[in-house]
């Protein structure tokens, strides 16, 4: 056998065309056929000139690409790309054509990535059952972490209403304290409970592609103005004052991409981890602000600002500063996740006069 059969051979075994560029555009088959290629052209067909244009439309604006690149006999090659071609059967077959000079002949070889096609999609069913099964399991742990948590809260509830029975007896100044400690003590742990729930559900609820309705979009200044209301009597007790920022327009539209409740919630997080950090007769401002495509809604305290140590992983999860006793660090990472999940960014900055300020931005709705 003659090397330039061999070679022939070897291009059909490796399911590579070789084409030999002729006058008006068409052109002619050299060596041996593959057989996927016969089966999109015929035996008779392939002892003409070809016009491979007119079986692969794709190959159209190629050529015009691959008549540039003879014309100036450069080395190497230009690729077409990937596309998809089903023959007369219809099985479809992964094609690609590159453009090459052989001495002084302009060469178009078209290759079938058959084998490698049906290897991509074996790893994407492989990931993909890798992906249910990593899903299920993550779902089990979560099932198991809420049944933990609600019996937790059940015990917890016996416990309050223990201690309100308590506080209709006659005690005297120091049980009326320890019964103080206690209350104080049930309310921390609701507040430990409801951040377990809230980051698990927002989750799950990312794991299952819980989508936004653009028909129900929440309007962000009227979820800012229902957490003033419903903490204000809080900060009024520690005399901390809670209040919006004067400037903000109270008569437009507020907008966002995401859904009411987890926004109040994810506000209420920012507002909460404000007032812990804020001094009695101090103020918590909130304000809302247009930026192009997206509103910025921003918490500012004037606390003791970040600890340097914490604000690489302030939104980590079971991420807490020092001195935080009875809080696993949960509220932040919610809403990191939340509002990642709605196409926003959240972050912070330290104030030029003290303290925090705490912003997230979430797209409009328009």
């Amino acid at each position: 056998m003659s090397e330039e059969s061999i070679i022939d051979e070897l291009f059909a075994a490796l399911n590579v065309v070789v084409l030999e560029r002729l006058e008006y555009d068409s052109f002619k088959l050299i060596g041996t056929a593959p057989i996927w290629f016969v089966q999109f052209y015929g035996d008779t067909d392939l002892q003409q000139q070809l016009m491979p244009g007119h079986k692969f439309p794709v190959l159209d604006n190629f050529l015009i690409d691959a008549e540039a690149f003879w014309q100036k006999h450069q080395s190497g090659r230009i690729k077409s790309g990937l596309w998809t071609e089903t023959d007369l059967s219809g099985q479809e077959f992964y094609l690609e054509a590159s453009a090459v000079c052989l001495n002084e002949k302009k060469i178009l070889l078209i290759a079938s990535n058959y084998k490698e096609h049906q290897f991509l999609l074996q790893k994407a069913r492989e990931n993909s059952l890798n992906y249910y099964n990593l899903l299920k399991e993550i779902q089990k742990k979560e099932v198991l972490i809420h049944c933990i948590v609600h019996d937790l809260a059940g015990q917890l509830t016996g416990i309050k209403y223990c201690f309100e029975l308590l506080s209709l007896q006659n005690l005297n100044s120091k049980a009326q304290e320890y019964l103080n400690i206690g209350k104080k003590q049930c309310q921390k742990q609701e507040t430990l409970i409801r951040e377990i729930l809230d980051a698990f559900a927002a989750e799950i609820e990312i794991l299952e592609g819980v989508g936004n309705d653009p028909q129900q979009a929440p309007d962000a200044l009227a979820c800012v103005l229902e957490v003033v209301n419903a903490l204000s009597p809080v900060f009024f007790l520690n005399q901390i004052d809670l209040r919006l920022q004067i400037d903000v327009d109270k008569t437009k539209e507020w907008k966002v991409v995401g859904e009411k409740s987890r926004l109040e919630r994810t506000i209420t997080n920012l507002v909460e981890n404000a007032y812990r950090h804020s001094p009695p007769n101090s103020a918590v401002t909130i304000g809302i602000a247009e930026e192009g495509d997206f509103m910025t809604i921003a918490v500012d305290d004037m606390g003791s600002g970040i600890e340097p140590e914490i604000a690489t992983t302030l939104f980590q999860k079971f991420s807490q500063g020092k001195n935080r006793p009875g809080r696993i660090g949960l509220g932040l990472y919610f809403c990191r996740i939340t509002v990642e999940q709605w196409g926003g960014s959240i972050g912070y900055k330290t104030n030029s006069q003290g303290g925090a300020q705490f912003w997230f931005r979430l797209p409009k709705v328009l």
